[in-house]
């Protein structure tokens, strides 16, 4: 044989790659014992579903503002905490916990170091409201709603922090939030270290072949880049992901977007919906156009299943709602026996920017966070008596509940998908009590902040959830199953 068709095998590099998809758990098991990371093999899995785009948190150290990064970190997803005092931030929100600093009420600041892939914002930013000074001794009660004590402001105004803040925030979010009916699975113009993590080497080398490839990261993008051999009868590179747990679901969208930088050359994309290490891949075949940055959109409809190079006939649709991994690859070989028309051997490059689902049902992409009451001051047929002390006493106070509003309108005329809740009296007490949603704003009670907190995640998740504007307060029944799709179905979307 030639040297064209014959080339030295690497053994060690064909354990390595076993090693790293951990399809022999021995290896794993070994090679954690020694490394001593035996107990850390299981933080290895990447979380397809949640980590694959940033919440931003607005508010992050308030009553409800930590109570939703908790819930959302104890969920998986990446958190990005948008604060003014990081010492203050870390008492609170503990060292674990990313944060950056930022002032809502300055635009200067919102920049591109705190928007960088972001997939949502959650806004829990308030001005500062208590009792006046040596009104009571006992605080708690007015954060409770309790008992009313005569309240004031304490550091900036109504007007930048509910109104002009919330503004910026919306403005500078307009510009880095995906669109409406996308859905980001990687983002490559940011990278982190779990991205990197992800992506390993998956080369003809598990057939014996010597062509070899990886994944490297730049600053803004991705570069899937190797060496390609026909030698011992090899003829493909690729880069796949580890396996989701769990998976990502991508029900409900029409295709994958590939954003990408080729040398003219013929690639495959691979996705896998189930876990298996040499099950059947749905596959889709694209050309690329040499130093030029073009956008492939793959339709779900378009995959071809796929067992090794040929063509699974009978083969039901690919499963969307659990996408377990991704793949790119160079291969010589299209499918059944025909041959790659664009295929030559030697150097190659892609250049990736970002992967998105697209065609998706409009999920929000910004909870704003407001209050019942903001549009009662100077309504008519208005009972004073019978309102809490925000609307009673809404010009003593700044005009919170007209500025408020006023945020409101900013995040509605932005065009960003959004949810905007209202809540009623904002209570230390602990949560789990049925939810009574209304739209009008003429409700009153009270209603847990750890309540507020689940209501902002869950309305992430729901398309019904999606331009709506509604007021909440608690009932008297435990919630038991609380139905979200229901609760959110039952309401109208804003004119």
């Amino acid at each position: 044989m030639t040297n064209e068709t014959r080339g030295q095998w690497d053994l060690g590099r064909f354990i390595q790659t076993l090693n790293y998809f951990e399809v022999v758990p021995p290896l794993n098991w070994i090679q954690n014992i020694l490394q001593g990371k035996f107990f850390q093999n299981s933080q290895n899995q990447p979380d397809g579903a949640k980590k694959m785009g940033v919440i931003l948190v607005a508010g992050a150290t308030g009553g409800v503002g930590k109570r939703v990064v908790q819930r959302l970190l104890q969920q998986g997803y990446r958190v990005r905490c948008l604060v003014r005092d990081i010492e203050k931030a870390r008492n609170i929100l503990g060292n674990d916990t990313d944060l950056i600093v930022a002032d809502i009420t300055k635009p200067e600041t919102l920049n591109e170091l705190v928007m960088s892939n972001i997939q949502a914002v959650i806004c829990c930013t308030s001005v500062r409201v208590q009792p006046v000074e040596g009104d009571t001794p006992n605080r708690d009660k007015y954060n409770q709603g309790i008992k009313f004590y005569q309240p004031e402001i304490v550091g900036d105004t109504p007007e930048n922090v509910e109104y002009q803040g919330v503004k910026n925030l919306v403005e500078a979010a307009a510009k880095y939030l995906p669109q409406g009916d996308e859905k980001l699975v990687f983002d490559f113009t940011n990278p982190s270290t779990d991205l990197k993590n992800i992506w390993g080497a998956l080369d003809d080398v598990v057939m014996g072949g010597v062509s070899s490839s990886n994944m490297s990261f730049l600053d803004s993008s991705a570069i899937f880049a190797g060496n390609i051999s026909i030698a011992n009868s090899g003829g493909f590179a690729s880069v796949r992901t580890k396996n989701f747990d769990p998976a990502i679901n991508l029900s409900g969208y029409e295709g994958i977007d590939l954003k990408v930088k080729g040398d003219g050359k013929r690639y495959k994309l691979f996705l896998r919906s189930d876990s298996a290490w040499d099950g059947v891949g749905y596959s889709y075949s694209f050309d690329t156009e040499a130093d030029t940055w073009i956008n492939i959109k793959v339709p779900f409809s378009n995959l071809i299943p796929v067992f090794r190079a040929k063509v699974v006939r009978d083969r039901p649709p690919i499963d969307t709602s659990k996408i377990c991994s991704l793949q790119l690859m160079l291969s010589k070989f299209e499918y059944d026996g025909e041959l790659n028309p664009k295929f030559s051997a030697g150097a190659f490059a892609l250049e990736v920017e970002s992967i998105k689902a697209y065609g998706g049902s409009k999920l929000p992409r910004f909870v704003l966070i407001s209050s019942a009451g903001v549009t009662r001051p100077g309504r008519e047929g208005i009972n004073l008596e019978e309102e809490p002390p925000a609307v009673r006493l809404n010009d003593q106070l700044g005009g919170i509940l007209t500025w408020k509003l006023r945020g409101e309108d900013s995040l509605r005329t932005s065009g960003i998908p959004y949810t905007i809740i209202r809540p009623c009296a904002l209570t230390e007490e602990t949560g789990g009590k049925e939810l009574l949603a209304e739209q009008g704003d003429n409700i009153r009670g009270k209603i847990s902040r750890d309540d507020v907190a689940e209501l902002c995640l869950q309305a992430l998740q729901e398309t019904a959830a999606s331009n709506v504007t509604f007021e909440v307060k608690q009932g008297e029944n435990q919630m038991g199953n609380p139905g979200w799709k229901t609760l959110f179905s039952q309401l109208k979307s804003d004119s």
